[in-house]
């Protein structure tokens, strides 16, 4: 029968406690050593078996270590040593694993989270089948109390959604007809019908689970230099047990030296940190792609905001329309017909205005096309139209004069205005509005305070629309009317003047600024494929708090990983100068080794408290 590890810790410790017994009554008796040798193979038979394969190419680590020094116990005789050391270090090895346990928690949960079952309608019948087996398109049931299983569209009834699996966020959101649902959400009152859309590992919830577990697997700098300083570390104390031994000519003093100098508690400090704040992190609905990113974003000093859908809310509402020899609806319905081919935010403004007002913008536009950073271009009823800013009718000569005044006090205020014209003439102007977000101006605040030396925004948005939004949030430096590669040069221009640059977007338009900066930050990335893919952070839901929130975990998390850091060298420099003056011996230096190890992994795991109290307890 194969035991489990829990069994086999249960039997080696029954044996070494026996063995020890036999050793104070009979001495090294023949039954004793038997006892001795028997525990010492159980409890080391995985320290053992990882030093060979170790071997075979030609590394040397902390299984080697300690395979070399029990060796050599048993060969001065020295049998309890044997068996103290292999057990105490298989003890380490299980009490940590069951620690590291709960740094993971946080990941766990959310596997935990995934959804069991899809309940379909076929043929007009409901069928519950599995998740994995839905293909887009399958209208799916989704009742109360029960998970959503698929990424998709609402396509009858309303219900209260709880998606903090997705956003960290515990408020539940109505959603209605038409409305966009994620996999691994709970409907916690109402009732839903939604068509697939995304299913399977294409599904926002599975999405996030991959990046969480790549994450873990991504290597902080700190964690890389540590392991390199082992590589060396290592073979380092070998040299010098031998050297011991040949000045002092005593065995057990290198033995014990060997054993104590293992690096357990070093190698172990950095990536249990990083686990516990990734972990973390993803439960808030925050995610770090990878150890190196954490340590980059405790060190930001300058941090570049988009303005549209980040400092904003993303919802654009048309609050004036100016028209030039063309009824009002008329420029609507054009400029609704032309933007039913856009995804920009002010499109879904101006589209949501003509909806408002039943006007028929079915319509289809063609010949369409996106000018990046200017706007649109298409042809409807045999005219060719533009909708766009100033340089999208520079570009094409079409005067707008006539309105620049008018512009000017629009934008003064805050808006956007969006021109539209014919190659002949203009034809109007839609003003439209979006609002700040309410916790950006919180935002600001907490990050000049947390020491972020510099705040910009960088939108395409005309600079009076920036400005009046910057004024309003207290963030000094600001550069509106910038294309996509204006904005790309203008983080390499921050970057040359004050290093390491973060770039906040909403990770769609924003995807080559993102790229460019060291670290980029998507707010609102569930369901975005962009957002997922170019950022190194991604807020899952909308609130741009979380960005403060996301720098105080990495700083957090580098000063954890410090303090075991530091903690771990001093233990290893201790017990070394302890062996070296014959203070130590072997067991008790092998116990405190552990101990070591699992007070490191004791300290990550705050990290999972951490904004459960506002701060981890220093």
């Amino acid at each position: 029968m194969k035991l489990n590890k829990h069994q086999k810790m249960i039997v080696n410790s029954i044996l070494v406690l026996v063995s020890f017994i036999l050793y104070k009554i009979l001495g090294y008796h023949i039954a004793t050593i038997i006892l001795m040798l028997i525990t010492t193979a159980l409890s080391g038979y995985n320290v053992f078996k990882k030093a060979i394969v170790s071997l075979r190419y030609m590394i040397i680590g902390i299984d080697i270590l300690v395979t070399i020094a029990v060796i050599g116990a048993i060969i001065i005789g020295e049998y309890w040593e044997a068996a103290a050391v292999t057990y105490l270090f298989m003890l380490g090895e299980y009490l940590e694993a069951r620690t590291i346990e709960k740094t993971r928690s946080s990941i766990k949960s959310l596997l935990d989270l995934a959804p069991k079952f899809a309940r379909v309608i076929y043929n007009n019948e409901e069928i519950e089948i599995n998740p994995e087996d839905v293909i887009v398109g399958d209208l799916i049931v989704v009742k109360p109390g029960e998970k959503i299983p698929v990424d998709g569209l609402i396509k009858d009834g309303s219900a209260y959604v709880n998606e903090s699996t997705i956003t960290g966020e515990s408020l539940p959101v109505n959603k209605e007809m038409n409305d966009e649902v994620f996999s691994g959400t709970i409907v916690e009152s109402g009732y839903l019908i939604i068509e697939a859309v995304s299913v399977g590992n294409d599904t926002t919830f599975s999405r996030i689970l991959t990046m969480v577990e790549e994450a873990q697997d991504k290597k902080a700098r700190t964690q890389k230099f540590v392991e390199r300083f082992s590589k060396y570390y290592t073979p380092g104390i070998i040299i010098l047990a031998i050297l011991v031994y040949i000045i002092k000519k005593d065995i057990y003093l290198s033995l014990t030296l060997l054993v104590i100098s293992c690096p357990g508690a070093l190698v172990i400090s950095t990536p249990v940190s990083i686990v516990a704040g990734i972990g973390n992190g993803a439960k808030q609905g925050v995610l770090f792609k990878g150890g190196e990113v954490i340590e980059s974003l405790a060190k930001a000093k300058v941090i570049a905001f988009d303005k549209t859908g980040t400092l904003t809310i993303n919802k654009p509402t048309v609050t004036k329309i100016n028209s030039i020899d063309i009824s009002k609806k008329e420029l609507l319905k054009i400029a609704a017909i032309g933007e039913s081919y856009s995804e920009h935010p002010l499109a879904k403004a101006i589209i949501n205005k003509a909806n408002e007002l039943n006007l028929n913008i079915k319509n289809s536009a063609t010949d369409f096309e996106i000018i990046t950073g200017k706007g649109i271009k298409f042809v409807f009823d045999d005219k060719k139209y533009y909708l766009g800013n100033r340089l999208l009718l520079d570009e094409n000569n079409v005067d707008y004069q006539m309105l620049e005044k008018e512009i000017q006090n629009e934008e003064n205020n805050g808006q956007t205005v969006v021109l539209v014209g014919t190659e002949k003439k203009i034809l109007g102007s839609i003003s439209i509005a979006d609002v700040i977000r309410e916790d950006a101006k919180m935002l600001v605040q907490n990050l000049y305070k947390s020491g972020v030396k510099k705040l910009i925004i960088l939108s395409g948005d005309n600079n009076r629309t920036v400005k009046a939004i910057a004024k309003s949030l207290g963030i000094k430096d600001y550069y509106g009317s910038l294309l996509p590669e204006e904005k790309v040069a203008k983080i390499k221009e921050l970057k040359d003047t004050y290093g390491e640059v973060i770039m906040v977007g909403d990770g769609v338009n924003d995807a080559p600024a993102l790229v460019t900066a060291d670290l980029g930050i998507a707010i609102g990335g569930a369901g975005k494929d962009v957002a997922m893919e170019t950022a190194d952070i991604v807020i899952l839901g909308d609130n741009i708090s979380k960005t403060d929130y996301a720098i105080k975990l990495s700083k957090a998390t580098k000063r954890n990983l410090k303090q075991n850091l530091i903690f771990a060298l001093i233990v290893v420099t201790t017990l070394l100068l302890g062996v070296l003056v014959n203070s130590v011996n072997l067991s008790i230096g092998m116990l405190v080794h552990e101990l070591s190890v699992l007070l490191v992994i004791f300290n990550a795991i705050r990290l999972l408290s951490f904004g459960k109290r506002g701060k981890i307890k220093r």
